[in-house]
């Protein structure tokens, strides 16, 4: 026998919420905020939008199928299954967190603050779930957009995936010592000092991506979500007699793929601004990023 189709609805903690549990009481937060010139008011508000929102979706879910919940911070422990149906519920950006945990599931952005998020990737609101979501179980009527990802994977097997872009380099800001180079490029390596190397999607490029691109006056223009292209960038390479300047960028098709050899003591790479689950690398190490061969199936 089947087991009914289950639902799993990704949140976040809310501002406000956050800050009750580090202040302990609504009036001591709501005193802290004040102190810096802030309205507690507007922050309990918009938490209380995004509880009735995730109340709605959790509502909209059939009373005969499964339903589970995890917060943002618990994503790393939670075991997604091949046939669940994710439904994230907040920003934009929590889609992108949980994108890389996923392998194909159907996903539902719902949007609990209209008007403060960009609506890029949580492009529904919280009355439409129902019908979405009964869509994406059944497998058909509902459309996606399968968006492209980037991944870099280390020569000890250690993996990463992220939607928006993954970030190579020092923890913190120190300088960054490695050896690039461009699969197909002949064997030729640059050895580079830098603020690190930013990998990036087209879902990225409406982000931090753009605004590196926007600064560098990039010729390459950007990649839309479900392009199979890349753009990688370094950042504020330093010229020196050691270090070189000449591969600061450029277009990364589907099977290509840079590479990076790592010459600090150590170096990080991390997607999505998820620094606390980052690889880490050490000295020697290489680590090939490029588009990855799944992608994010986003209701649309």
């Amino acid at each position: 026998m089947s087991l009914a189709p289950r639902v799993v609805l990704v949140h976040r903690t809310t501002e406000y919420e956050e800050l009750v549990a580090r202040h302990g009481t609504h009036g001591q937060a709501a005193f802290f905020l004040s102190s810096r010139g802030r309205d507690i008011a507007e922050v309990a508000e918009r938490s209380r939008r995004t509880r009735r929102a995730l109340a709605e979706v959790a509502a909209a879910v059939p009373l005969t199928w499964r339903q589970a919940t995890v917060e943002r911070a618990d994503l790393d422990r939670f075991l997604f299954a091949a046939e669940d149906v994710v439904v994230v519920a907040g920003q934009d950006g929590l889609v992108a967190n949980v994108a890389k945990y996923l392998t194909g599931q159907p996903v539902v952005g719902i949007d609990t603050d209209p008007g403060r998020n960009a609506g890029v990737l949580v492009r529904h609101r919280a009355g439409a779930a129902g019908a979405l979501i009964r869509a994406a179980a059944a497998g058909r009527g509902a459309r996606t957009d399968d968006l492209t990802m980037v991944e870099a994977v280390a020569d000890d097997t250690q993996r990463l995936l992220a939607l928006n872009e993954i970030y190579l380099g020092a923890a913190g800001h120190q300088t960054a010592r490695y050896r690039l180079g461009l699969d197909g490029d002949r064997g030729v390596v640059e050895p580079q000092a830098s603020s690190g190397v930013l990998v990036g999607t087209g879902t990225g490029a409406s982000g931090w991506l753009r605004s590196v691109w926007q600064e560098r006056g990039a010729s390459h223009p950007l990649p839309s979500p479900t392009d199979d292209t890349l753009l990688w960038f370094v950042r504020e390479a330093w010229p020196s007699p050691a270090t070189g300047t000449s591969l600061v960028g450029g277009g990364l098709p589907r099977g290509s793929h840079l590479r990076l050899t790592v010459e600090s003591d150590r170096l990080i790479a991390f997607g999505d601004g998820m620094e606390n689950d980052a690889v880490e690398l050490t000295w020697g190490q290489t680590v090939r990023v490029g588009v990855a061969e799944g992608r994010l199936r986003l209701v649309v």
